[in-house]
């Protein structure tokens, strides 16, 4: 059975209210706490403790308050015991996600929702959201009273030293994908950003391009480096000299792409491609060519990277990079799963071990070679 959720941290923010506990639910916690200790502590009914976790609404703020707090102070796991016994083979799983390319997130979840359907896992999505100002110190608390068996961390979330740290503190199995450092904290799933992109400007140069525009994603995101180090590292083996009017920041959001197109498109002596470093940037670009009248891709080239299902929606469908996101998520529901098994088994759960994941050039429409070589 699959069970998908989405939820904010903010939504998940517990109060600091005080609770008194009794020295008998103070020794009850040395043994894993149970319902009934948190309804003690609380002053409540088990009834009102399973209301407050089901996120019910026919509960007193205060009541739910003080639920919480003495969910927290109890480092209580709903179910822990009752769920082990009655799904030997099937776990919790927690996705925690806060990436600005719709794109990618769609290509991501897909790939996990599948995995955790055929294998009869439940997946609930967390927003780690930059938009929530207060969510790296709400998201120990989270975490400890989430149920998880493991969580699935995706960039840039991977990176991030508070959800890290957190994480360790709620001892949750996790798998990484596309982690920038720490690599030997345990498992992760990557694929070669540079390579990829180094590939893509090779296929552009051979197009007969020679001055290329790039657009570049967030600054601090491993791939947005990595995909800009690849494409500059092609144009310096090709002896093309680096002009940095060529290559504009980006946020891997469409908004953004197509303010860079518009920079990169306003130049006097503007590129003949632009190589945009996801596909949600380089649909934006194909918007603005169409709407400076610039025929793609007899006047303008345009690339991506991804290969989201935005790269067959846009017109002329986009020439691009397939990264295997989906597969990338399917697998980290895998490694995950390995890790509880072995868990569940007694034995030493996350294990250090990388799984690289190869991508692929995808030439459609959208490229050409430049006016001068047709």
């Amino acid at each position: 059975m699959l069970r998908l959720r989405y939820h904010t941290v903010s939504q998940r923010r517990h109060s600091r209210a005080a609770v008194t506990m009794s020295a008998k639910t103070r020794a009850n916690k040395q043994f894993g706490a149970t319902i009934k200790d948190v309804a003690r502590a609380a002053g409540v009914s088990a009834m009102t403790v399973s209301r407050v976790l089901n996120g019910e609404q026919n509960v007193r703020p205060e009541t739910r308050e003080r639920v919480k707090a003495a969910i927290r102070d109890l480092r209580y796991r709903p179910n822990m015991s009752a769920r082990s016994l009655a799904r030997a083979n099937t776990y919790f799983i927690g996705l925690l996600y806060d990436n600005p390319s719709a794109g990618y997130i769609s290509e991501l979840l897909i790939g996990a929702l599948n995995r955790c359907r055929k294998a009869g896992y439940h997946l609930v999505v967390e927003s780690c959201g930059s938009a929530d100002q207060d969510w790296e110190s709400a998201i120990g608390e989270m975490l400890e009273t989430s149920n998880f068996d493991g969580v699935i961390i995706p960039p840039p979330v991977c990176d991030n030293a508070a959800v890290l740290k957190a994480v360790d503190a709620a001892d949750l199995p996790h798998v990484r994908i596309s982690p920038d450092g720490d690599r030997e904290r345990g498992p992760h799933i990557v694929t070669d950003d540079h390579a990829a992109a180094r590939r893509m400007t090779e296929y552009l140069l051979e197009l007969g391009h020679r001055r290329i525009g790039f657009i570049g994603g967030p600054e601090g995101h491993r791939a947005s480096r990595e995909r800009q180090e690849g494409h500059c590292e092609a144009l310096q083996a090709a002896d093309i000299a680096a002009d940095r009017a060529l290559i504009e920041a980006g946020a891997f959001n469409y908004r953004s792409g197509l303010q860079a197109a518009d920079t990169l498109l306003a130049l006097d002596d503007r590129p003949t491609a632009i190589f945009a470093s996801n596909d949600d940037m380089a649909v934006a670009v194909i918007a603005q060519a169409h709407r400076l009248s610039l025929t793609v891709p007899d006047q303008l080239s345009v690339a991506g990277f991804d290969d989201t299902q935005s790269a067959t929606a846009v017109w002329p469908q986009l020439t691009t990079v397939r990264q295997p996101i989906s597969r990338m998520a399917a697998d980290a529901v895998d490694l995950l799963a390995d890790c509880l098994d072995r868990r569940r088994a007694g034995e030493a759960g996350c294990r250090p071990e990388r799984r690289e994941i190869g991508s692929d050039i995808v030439v459609r429409e959208s490229s050409a070679p430049p006016p001068d070589r047709q």
